[in-house]
């Protein structure tokens, strides 16, 4: 069974509008970013955090994953994401002590012994954590409640190349490029990107290995989804590892921005 399919209402998350222009871009699409937006707060946020709630509780094993010697990491993500909302309480947070009331009003404790566990409650965004090992960054760390047809599992402890390697547009000269900006992406100088993709169901939780089947593409009749990840990366101070966050927008074929469709 899908993940989320016995509660219907988590399979339709949409948010209004995107916060940003789809036209698309040469790969790997990187642009400067503001230090503080990798967080962000749209109108969808109270039932994504619902759903990010019920996969962090149920199904734990499956978007959570964390090896020790990244535990210092996850720990310094957790209180930079304080931090950075505590910067800004226009996004609707209010943090007293070890508690977290979020701008849906639901409070939060703060629960240091799992900092991605409190982190998916917390933000929309999925957080991967990424340290240097040999010559790549390898995956140590995420919480991914919303993946767009992968499989965190298979990826865990995996390098950054082995990471995109299913993806067709992802070649030798792009992993290349990649690699190159996690190396140097700079501490306060996040970079970051969106990707588009069309969708035949509008689940945010749609996993898959690799020995799945396809991903059920929308055909030319029937309802199609859009789906965009706006994808920062930035570099932890103390740490070192370098994180990337994703948040993900769903839209409705009617409400699609212009540029969507565009090759």
């Amino acid at each position: 069974m899908q993940a989320g399919a016995d509660i219907p209402s988590f399979s339709r998350i949409f948010q209004s509008r995107l916060p940003f222009d789809v036209t698309p871009r040469p790969l790997p699409g990187i642009r400067p970013a503001d230090p503080d937006d990798w967080l962000m707060v749209d109108d969808a946020f109270a039932d994504q955090i619902a759903y990010r709630t019920h996969l962090i509780t149920t199904r734990r094993d499956i978007v959570h994953v964390l090896t020790e010697t990244a535990r210092p990491a996850a720990e310094e993500l957790l209180q930079l994401a304080l931090d950075t909302l505590n910067r800004h309480p226009d996004r609707g947070y209010r943090i007293a002590g070890e508690t977290v009331t979020r701008p849906d009003g639901e409070t939060v404790r703060i629960d240091r012994d799992d900092p991605l566990g409190t982190l998916a409650q917390l933000v929309q965004e999925d957080l991967c954590i990424l340290e240097k090992q040999g010559d790549e960054h390898v995956l140590t760390g995420a919480i991914l409640c919303f993946p767009a047809s992968w499989s965190l599992a298979e990826k865990f402890k995996r390098p950054l190349t082995r990471i995109h390697d299913p993806v067709p547009s992802y070649d030798d000269q792009i992993a290349r490029r990649v690699q190159r900006l996690f190396d140097g992406v700079q501490t306060g100088r996040p970079l970051w990107r969106f990707n588009r993709l069309w969708y035949a169901r509008p689940d945010l939780h749609q996993p898959r290995k690799r020995t799945d089947p396809p991903r059920e593409k929308p055909g030319s009749e029937g309802p199609r989804y859009f789906r965009s990840e706006k994808q920062v990366i930035f570099r932890l101070p103390e740490s070192k590892a370098v994180v990337f966050s994703i948040h993900t927008f769903v839209l409705p074929e009617g409400v699609v921005p212009e540029g969507a469709e565009a090759g």
